[in-house]
C-alpha cells in the first residue's frame, strides 16, 4: 500500500503498527489494543465528529455553480476535507462505514466529474472544473488522492476501474495538460496541481504522471516539483511570496514530499537542496508573532499557526527530523493530524521530548540563490509580550507582491504596533466579490503609501509596474543581533527608475538604559537628481493621546490626499510644521502608551490621516496613519524613534509612565557619518553611528560634542554617560 497519507518515511512506517497492520479488516482488533495520545485522540475523536455528521447529512456531489465562498464551492471543499479523515479513521479503525463513505463519494465524483467543463463562475484566474479557479481544483485532488489511496484494494475491480478513469485520470489530465500553464508555473498553484498529479501518479503506478509531477511537462526539468523547491525558496527557505503563502503551500510541499520518500528513496528529497524542505518549515514558523503570520505581501491577517498546513507539516517535519522544538509547537497548536506522522509526533510529546522553540533575531535571504533581498526579524525578550521588528528587504514576490521595499512592522506584547494592511480581500465571503481580491487591492494595499516605505512625488515604487520590480530587489548591507543592539540596513537604488532616486534604511532596536524596552531607531537616506516630494508613511494601531505639534484640523471635512497611487484612499485630518520640540505623538492601544518621535528639517510638514476615502463599498479598514512629508528637495534624511512606555489599568484606573521618557533625539553629519543622540529625562544618552559602509571589518571614527566615537563595521551604539 502506497503511503500516501502524510508518512515521512519508510522508518516511520515501520515504526508504528497501529497503522502498518497489513489491511484495514485487522485495524479494529490493532486499533482495540491502542491506547493514543492525549493529543492524538482528541484529533481523532474530531474527525468522527466530523466525518459521522457528513455521512449523517448523506452524500451531496453538486454541479459547480458558486465562487469561492458559495454552496457548492464550500460542499466541494467540505467533501474533500471529509473524504481524507474518514479514510484515516477507515485505516484506524477498520470500520466499513468509513470505507464505504469514501468510496460512494468517489463514485458520485465519476458520475460528475465526466460532465463538467470549465466552471460558470470563472473570473480572471485560471478556471477550474470543480471550483472557479485551477487552484482549488488541485487543493481537492491533493486531499482526494490520500482518500482514495485508503481504500483502493478493497475496491471491487469495476468499482477501482470506475473510480481510476472517471475521476483521477480525468483530473489529472485536467491539471497537467488541460491546464499546463499553470502545472509548468513556479508558483504556489503548481505546486499544489504538481502535487495532486504525482501522488496520483505513484498510486495508480503511471509513470508518465510520475515524470509530469517531479520534472514538467516537458520532462526537462525546467518545470515541475524539483524545479520549484531550486526556486520558490532562498537557501535560508525563505519562500519568495511572503509568509502567508508560505504556509499555504507548504502542505503540498511536505505531502508530495513525504510520498517521493516512500515510493522513490533514492531522490533523497529531504536532503534535497541542502534539506530545503525542513528550512521552509522551520522559517515558516519563524516568520510568526505570537502564532500569527507577518501579514506583508497579499496576506489574509487572521491565519496563524492553527492552520491545516501547519498541522500536518508539523507533523511531518518532526517524522522527518525528530527535532524536538517542533513538539513545542505542536504543543502550542493544541492540535494534530491523525497521520502515522501524527501519532508518532504525538507519542513524543507525550514522552515529555519537547524543547521550546528558539524563537530569535534573524536575517533570511531571499531569491534562489540568497542575492534578492532578505526579511530581517528582530526580537527581543521571550513570549507573547515579546518586542519584534520586521524589516522586509525582499523582493516583489511576483503577483502576490505589494510595492513596499524596505518597509517595517513592530510587534509588542503581543500587539501589531507599526501595521501592515495585508491584502484587501475577504476570502470565501461571496458578498465581497465572490470571496476574490478586491479592486482596492490594486488601489490600495498593494500601493507603497499604504505601506512604513518612503514614496517619492506620491508615485508607487516602481511606479506600479509589477513586470518592472519584478526585475529588481535591495541589496541587504549589514545585519547584527548584539545584546543591546540589533540592526539591519539595506539599499537600492532603482525603484523610483525615472527619478534617479536611491534610498537607504537602517532600523535598529537600541537598549537605553533606564527605559522599560529598547527603542525602536528608524534613519532613512533618500537621494535624487532633481527636486522632489519624499513622504515617509507611518500606519500605526492605537488612539492619540497626546499631540508635540499643534495641526491645522479638518473637522468639517475631510480633504482627499492625492489622486492616485493609493492617496486617492486617504482623508488628511490635520496638517502642522512642527519644531523640534514638538515633533511627536504619544497613542495608546491595549494598556501601553507608544511615542513616534522624529527629527525636523527644513520646511518638513506633518499630516495625519486615514485610510478609507473614495470607497463606496466600505471594502477598506479604516485605520490611522501619519506622514512625514519633504517637498522641492532632491536629497532628505527622516530619523524616528518609537518607544514604549507606561501602562495603563482601566480597572484600576491607574496610569502610569503616560508621557514619552526621551528628552531629546537629534541627529548629526559628520562627513559620510551620521550619529543619531537619544537622549532620556534622566538624564542617560546613547548614540548610535552610521558609517553607510558595508564592510564589516572597516573602522570609522567620528568627533561627537569634542569627544572621539570610535566603531567597526556599519553601524554600531555607543553610551555616551552613565549606563554600561
Amino acid at each position: 500500500m502506497l503511503a500516501l497519507t502524510l508518512v515521512a518515511s519508510a522508518a516511520a512506517l515501520t515504526a508504528t503498527p497501529a497503522l502498518a497492520a497489513e489491511r484495514p479488516e485487522d485495524a479494529a482488533a490493532v486499533a482495540a489494543q491502542e491506547t493514543y495520545p492525549t493529543l492524538f485522540a482528541e484529533e481523532m475523536a474530531r474527525a468522527e465528529t466530523f466525518v459521522d455528521a457528513m455521512m449523517a447529512e448523506g452524500i451531496t456531489v453538486p454541479v459547480p455553480r458558486d465562487p469561492g465562498g458559495g454552496y457548492t464551492h464550500e460542499q466541494h471543499k467540505r467533501n474533500y476535507r471529509a473524504m481524507l479523515l474518514a479514510g484515516q479513521l477507515y485505516e484506524l479503525t477498520g470500520e466499513q462505514r468509513y470505507f464505504a463513505f469514501v468510496r460512494d463519494m468517489l463514485l458520485e465524483y465519476a458520475e460528475l466529474y465526466p460532465t463538467l467543463g470549465d466552471h460558470p463562475a470563472r473570473a480572471n484566474q485560471n478556471v477550474g472544473r470543480l471550483f472557479w479557479q485551477v487552484l482549488n481544483d488541485a487543493m481537492w485532488m491533493v486531499h482526494a488522492v490520500q482518500a482514495y489511496e485508503t481504500i483502493r484494494d478493497d475496491l471491487t475491480a469495476a468499482e477501482r476501474q470506475r473510480i481510476d478513469d472517471d475521476v483521477f485520470r480525468r483530473a489529472a489530465d485536467f491539471l497537467s495538460v488541460e491546464s499546463e500553464a499553470t502545472f509548468n508555473r513556479i508558483h504556489n498553484h503548481a505546486t499544489w496541481a504538481t502535487a495532486g498529479v504525482g501522488m496520483t501518479g505513484y498510486l495508480l503506478g503511471d509513470e508518465e504522471l510520475v515524470q509530469k509531477a517531479l520534472y514538467g511537462t516537458a520532462g526537462d526539468g525546467e518545470a515541475g516539483f524539483l524545479r520549484q523547491t531550486e526556486l520558490l525558496f532562498s537557501p535560508d527557505g525563505y519562500y519568495t511570496e511572503g509568509p502567508y503563502y508560505q504556509r499555504f503551500a507548504l502542505l503540498p510541499f511536505m505531502v508530495f514530499a513525504g510520498a517521493i520518500d516512500r515510493n522513490q528513496p533514492d531522490l533523497e528529497i529531504f536532503e534535497y537542496r541542502d534539506g530545503i524542505l525542513e528550512k521552509a518549515l522551520l522559517t515558516t514558523i519563524q516568520l510568526t508573532y505570537d502564532g500569527y503570520f507577518f501579514p506583508f505581501n497579499d496576506a489574509i491577517r487572521d491565519k496563524s499557526l492553527n492552520t491545516a498546513e501547519l498541522y500536518e507539516g508539523v507533523a511531518i517535519g518532526y517524522a522527518v527530523t525528530e527535532n524536538p522544538a517542533l513538539l513545542d509547537i505542536a504543543r502550542f497548536q493544541g492540535r494534530t493530524v491523525i497521520s502515522q506522522a501524527g501519532l508518532e509526533m504525538t507519542r513524543a510529546l507525550d514522552a515529555g521530548r519537547a524543547e521550546p522553540f528558539p524563537f530569535r533575531s534573524l536575517l533570511f535571504t531571499d531569491g534562489p540563490e540568497g542575492d534578492q533581498g532578505a526579511v530581517a526579524v528582530l526580537r527581543d525578550g521571550t513570549g507573547p509580550e515579546h518586542l519584534a521588528v520586521v524589516i522586509k528587504n525582499a523582493s516583489q514576490g511576483m503577483g502576490h507582491g505589494h510595492f513596499d521595499k524596505l518597509s517595517w512592522q513592530l510587534y509588542n506584547r503581543g500587539e501589531e504596533i507599526v501595521r501592515d494592511y495585508g491584502a484587501a480581500r475577504f476570502l470565501n465571503i461571496e458578498a465581497k466579490e465572490g470571496g476574490r481580491y478586491l479592486p482596492e487591492n490594486e488601489t490600495w494595499a498593494k500601493q507603497t503609501v499604504a505601506h512604513n516605505a518612503l514614496v517619492v512625488n506620491e508615485r508607487s515604487h516602481f511606479y506600479g509596474d509589477r513586470d518592472l520590480a519584478d526585475l529588481s530587489a535591495p541589496t541587504q548591507l549589514a545585519f547584527e543581533a548584539g545584546e543591546a543592539f540589533q540592526y539591519s540596513a539595506a539599499s537600492i537604488d532603482d525603484a523610483y527608475p525615472q527619478d534617479g532616486v536611491a534610498m537607504t534604511r537602517v532600523l535598529a532596536l537600541v537598549e537605553v538604559e533606564g527605559l522599560s524596552q529598547p527603542v525602536t531607531l528608524d534613519v532613512l537616506r533618500a537621494e535624487g537628481q532633481r527636486n522632489a516630494t519624499f513622504d515617509l508613511p507611518l500606519h500605526y494601531s492605537g488612539h492619540i493621546m497626546r499631540l508635540g505639534f499643534d495641526p491645522a484640523r479638518n473637522v468639517a471635512e475631510r480633504p482627499v490626499l492625492g489622486s492616485g497611487h493609493g492617496y486617492e484612499h486617504i482623508w488628511v485630518d490635520g496638517r502642522a510644521t512642527p519644531d523640534a520640540a514638538g515633533s511627536f505623538m504619544t497613542w495608546i492601544l491595549d494598556g501601553r502608551f507608544y511615542t513616534y518621535r522624529f527629527v525636523p528639517t527644513q520646511g518638513m510638514e506633518v499630516i495625519l490621516g486615514e485610510s478609507g476615502a473614495n470607497d463606496p463599498n466600505f471594502n477598506l479598514r479604516r485605520e490611522p496613519l501619519a506622514i512625514q512629508r519633504v517637498d522641492g528637495v532632491q536629497a532628505a534624511t527622516f530619523v524616528s524613534l518609537l518607544e514604549s512606555h507606561g501602562l495603563y489599568d482601566g480597572a484600576a484606573e491607574q496610569t502610569v509612565e503616560s508621557d514619552s521618557q526621551i528628552a531629546a533625539l537629534r541627529h548629526h553629519r559628520q562627513g559620510a557619518y551620521d550619529l543619531v543622540t537619544i537622549e532620556t529625562l534622566a538624564g542617560e544618552e546613547v548614540a548610535v553611528a552610521i558609517s553607510w559602509d558595508a564592510d564589516p571589518n572597516a573602522t570609522h571614527s567620528a568627533t561627537f560634542e569634542g569627544r572621539e566615537i570610535t566603531w567597526q563595521g556599519y553601524a554600531a551604539r555607543v553610551v555616551l554617560t552613565g549606563g554600561e
